[in-house]
């Protein structure tokens, strides 16, 4: 063991959103305090229940209460994995914070690559998986989501996000100065420093349960990242403004030199719905594009909370806030 793993002398903390999963998490604990061993390691675990209907919480609470070093956190609604992770970070209190999914497809042994990399000086390192075993969907909304991060929020390209990753102390309190209603955790973490770098990891396939990761879940996440950090979603739809302008500039030579020219009679109706359709389309999505910059901006003035939490379980102590 101790040709693979080294003794620090910084406390580590690991931050778990846990969400429907009172199956598995348990067992990503387990692993996680195997692969740090008390008289090797300064651990605390902070799991997050992000609205599970299920048993999650009972389950986390009852690992709280077993451990002095674990802390279980119940959110009063899901807000969301990254909503979640805020939730985390502000009850943490570790040097180095990782973080990691509920599901143990992240193996806790791989942390300690992270933690490596992340003592050579970096301020945050990602993992990338050497063979990811998601789903197809999943796979794919990753990929699209990497593209995306380099046009929308300036994402180096040589630089792979993922879950599963590590932080130290100064990043994380630049994170949560942020008060903002839609945190974009990764956003937020590229905004504060470009000291970042990646380690290969390994990625387990999923053994329990089936995955919560949707479409709309994708959708929600990309809207957080892009009108949070981008104005650049705006500059676009300027663009197709001046592109269809132009468009129309040159339609409308095509049609007087057919009539005035050719003495081509002007089509009419079809031509014309044809051409309102596509305006009146795209029309509406800079309209919604420009509303959804608005609305964000209107519930951030109005301080909407990027979490609310219901309880608290911490070894013996028990604490229930409103």
């Amino acid at each position: 063991m101790q040709n693979e793993k080294t003794m620090l002398d910084k406390k580590i903390s690991f931050v778990i959103p846990c969400y429907y999963s009172e199956k598995s998490v348990e067992g990503v604990v387990n692993d996680i305090f195997k692969e740090f061993p008390a008289d090797w390691y300064d651990i605390e675990i902070v799991l997050v229940n992000d609205g599970s209907k299920d048993n999650t919480f009972g389950v986390i609470s009852s690992i709280a209460k077993q451990h002095d070093n674990v802390i279980a956190v119940n959110l009063a609604k899901n807000f969301g994995q990254d909503g979640a992770r805020m939730a985390g970070y502000s009850f943490c209190s570790g040097d180095y914070v990782i973080s990691l999914d509920d599901d143990g497809q992240n193996p806790p042994s791989e942390a300690h690559k992270l933690i490596a990399k992340l003592e050579e000086g970096y301020d945050a390192v990602f993992g990338k998986y050497q063979v990811k075993k998601h789903s197809r969907f999943k796979n794919f909304g990753s990929k699209v989501n990497d593209k995306m991060a380099n046009i929308m929020i300036g994402k180096p390209k040589d630089l792979t996000l993922c879950s599963y990753f590590i932080m130290n102390r100064f990043v994380v309190n630049e994170i949560l100065k942020y008060e903002g209603a839609f945190p974009y955790i990764w956003g937020l973490v590229l905004r504060c420093t470009d000291n970042i770098a990646n380690e290969m990891i390994r990625h387990e396939a999923r053994e329990i349960g089936e995955t919560t990761y949707t479409f709309a879940k994708l959708l929600g996440l990309w809207m957080n990242g892009f009108t949070s950090f981008s104005v650049k979603p705006l500059r676009v739809s300027m663009l197709l403004g001046v592109f269809f302008a132009f468009c129309g500039f040159l339609y409308l030579i095509y049609i007087i030199s057919q009539q005035v020219i050719f003495g081509v009679p002007v089509e009419g109706w079809t031509s014309i719905m044809t051409v309102t359709l596509v305006l009146s389309g795209v029309q509406l999505i800079m309209l919604g594009m420009v509303g959804e910059y608005i609305g964000r901006t209107f519930m951030n003035a109005n301080k909407a909370p990027q979490f609310v939490v219901h309880d608290v379980v911490q070894s013996n102590k028990e604490n229930d806030e409103d």
